[in-house]
C-alpha cells in the first residue's frame, strides 16, 4: 500500500527516551515507511492522524477462544485450575467455522485497541475426540483467515500439546489438542504456509504437556525455519513441583537442557522462577512475555519482570485470556505490579514500557521489521486521541500513552499503509460489538 499520513504528534523514541515530534509527514510505499519529516503542515493529499501516533502494538500472547470466558468466570472464587475446567468446556464446542467467526471478531476488537499483530498460541487443532479434520490444519487456517479479515498480522504459534501432565495421557478435551507425538505435530504444522500477513512459529504448551524426550523435536522444527518458539513457563507453582518430581529440575532448566532457550524463544508468564532460572533466561537472551491482566485475573502471582530484564531478557506483553484487550493496561500493569511488589515507583520509563508493547513484542513474534516509526519499517500506525476525558491536558509523550490512555482512546489504525480503523470505526468489521455478540452466542448455544 502507498500513501501519505500526517501525524500531529509522533512517538519515534522506540530506542531513545523522549522521542516525540510534531507535524510529522509519513510517506509510505509498498506498505513500508519511506520517510518521516517533522515540522510540516498537513498536505492536502495526506490522511490526517490528529493525535499522538505510535507504532502498531504487538499482542505477543493470545488465546482467541478465551474471549468467550470474559465475565463468565468471575462468579465465586477458585484457582487457575478451576478456571481451566471452564475454559475446556468452551474448547470442546468450537468448530472451524465458529472459530473463524469468533477469532475475526476478537481480532477486530484487537485492531480497535491499536494491535496490528497478534501472536496466537494455538493448540485447539482437531475435532472432538482428537479426530483430524479433512484439512488437519483447519483450525489454524481459520485463525489465519480471521486475522486477514480483521486487517491485522498474525504469527500462528502452532502448539505441541501431548500430555495432561508429565507423561499422563490427554483427557477427553485434550485429545483435541494432541497430535500423539512431536513428530506427528511437526508433520502437521509443516503443512501451514506463510503469507503476507501471516508467519508460522512453534510453541511448547508447557513442560507439563510436552514430555522431555519430545522437546527437541519441536525445537529442531523451529530452528530449521528460523522461526519463533514460545512456551508457557512456571505459570503455577504446581508446574514447578511436578517438573521437579518428574525430572529433578525446574521447567526453565529443562528447556535449557534441551536447547530451547535463546533469542528466538519467548517464555510466557515466567511467574515463579528461581535465581538460576532468571540467569538462564537472561543469559540466553530469551524474551519474557508478561500478561498482567490475566495473571491478576487468574491469581497467578507477580513475575520477576524487572529481574529477568536486568539479566538480559527483552520483555513483551500479551492479552492472553482476553480478560481485557488493552496493551496500554498491560504495559502500566507491569509497572504497577512491580510497585506493589517492591513498594517503590518508577521501575521502567514509559518509553521502555511502550517499547515492550511495540518493537520488542514484534521481534518476539518474528516481525523485526515492525514496531518502530522509521524509514524501512512496516507502516503500522496507531493514533491515540488526545481529547478524551483520560488524555485531555498537557501531552507527555509516551507517558500519556502508557499511564493515561486506554484502548478506548485509539482513533485510527493503519497496517502496512492500509487504514483499518478510522475515527474509531473498523473499516472491515463495522460493527465489532455485534460481531462479538453473534459469535459468542453461537459458541454458547
Amino acid at each position: 500500500m502507498n500513501g501519505r499520513f500526517w501525524a500531529r504528534y509522533a512517538w519515534t523514541g522506540a530506542s531513545e527516551p523522549g522521542g516525540l515530534e510534531s507535524g510529522v509527514l509519513i510517506d509510505v510505499s509498498g506498505g513500508r515507511i519511506v520517510s518521516l519529516q517533522a515540522g510540516s503542515a498537513p498536505p492536502g493529499d495526506a490522511v490526517v492522524l490528529d493525535g499522538l501516533v505510535i507504532p502498531g502494538l504487538a499482542n505477543a500472547h493470545s488465546h482467541a477462544f478465551h474471549r468467550a470466558l470474559r465475565g463468565a468466570t468471575q462468579l465465586g472464587g477458585g484457582t487457575f485450575w478451576t478456571w481451566r475446567e471452564t475454559m475446556y468446556r468452551v474448547a470442546a464446542r468450537l468448530t472451524p467455522d465458529e472459530y473463524l467467526e469468533l477469532a475475526r471478531a476478537v481480532y477486530a476488537e484487537m485492531a480497535l485497541a491499536g494491535i496490528t499483530c497478534v501472536g496466537e498460541f494455538h493448540y485447539l487443532h482437531h475435532a472432538p475426540g482428537g479426530v483430524a479434520y479433512d484439512d488437519p490444519n483447519a483450525m489454524g487456517e481459520a485463525l489465519i483467515e480471521a486475522a486477514a479479515q480483521a486487517g491485522i498480522r498474525i504469527t500462528l504459534l502452532d502448539t505441541c500439546y501431548l500430555s495432561s501432565g508429565f507423561g499422563a495421557p490427554p483427557d477427553e478435551t485434550q485429545l483435541r489438542f494432541s497430535d500423539g507425538s512431536a513428530e506427528a505435530w511437526a508433520e502437521r504444522v509443516s503443512g501451514l504456509k506463510e503469507r503476507d500477513h501471516a508467519r508460522i512459529g512453534a510453541a511448547v504448551h508447557s513442560v507439563r504437556a510436552v514430555p522431555a524426550d519430545q522437546l527437541e523435536v519441536v525445537g529442531a522444527w523451529a530452528a530449521q525455519r528460523n522461526a519463533p518458539i514460545h512456551a508457557h513457563v512456571s505459570e503455577q507453582p504446581a508446574e514447578n513441583e511436578g517438573c521437579l518430581a518428574a525430572y529433578g529440575v525446574t521447567p526453565t532448566r529443562l528447556l535449557a537442557d534441551h536447547g530451547l532457550l535463546g533469542p528466538r524463544t519467548t517464555a510466557v508468564h515466567a511467574t515463579h522462577l528461581t535465581l538460576e532460572d532468571i540467569e538462564l533466561l537472561g543469559g540466553s537472551g530469551t524474551t519474557v512475555c508478561m500478561c498482567p491482566t490475566t495473571e491478576r485475573d487468574l491469581a497467578d502471582g507477580i513475575g520477576p519482570a524487572r529481574e529477568v530484564q536486568a539479566a538480559g531478557s527483552p520483555l513483551s506483553l500479551g492479552s492472553d485470556s482476553q480478560a481485557v484487550i488493552d496493551l496500554f493496561e498491560e504495559a502500566r500493569g507491569m509497572e504497577q505490579n512491580e510497585r506493589l511488589r517492591t513498594r517503590r515507583r518508577g521501575h521502567w520509563t514509559a518509553d521502555a514500557l511502550l517499547r515492550a508493547a511495540t518493537a520488542d513484542g514484534h521481534a518476539s513474534l518474528g516481525w523485526p521489521e515492525a514496531g518502530t516509526l522509521k524509514a524501512g519499517a512496516l507502516a503500522d500506525l496507531v493514533t491515540i486521541s488526545l481529547d478524551s476525558v483520560r488524555t485531555a491536558g498537557p501531552l507527555h509523550g509516551a507517558e500519556t500513552a502508557v499511564f493515561a490512555a486506554t484502548a478506548a482512546d485509539v482513533s485510527d489504525v493503519v497496517t502496512g499503509g492500509r487504514v483499518i480503523v478510522r475515527r474509531g470505526v473498523h473499516q472491515l468489521v463495522p460493527d465489532v460489538a455485534g460481531a462479538l455478540r453473534q459469535a459468542l452466542a453461537r459458541v454458547a448455544s
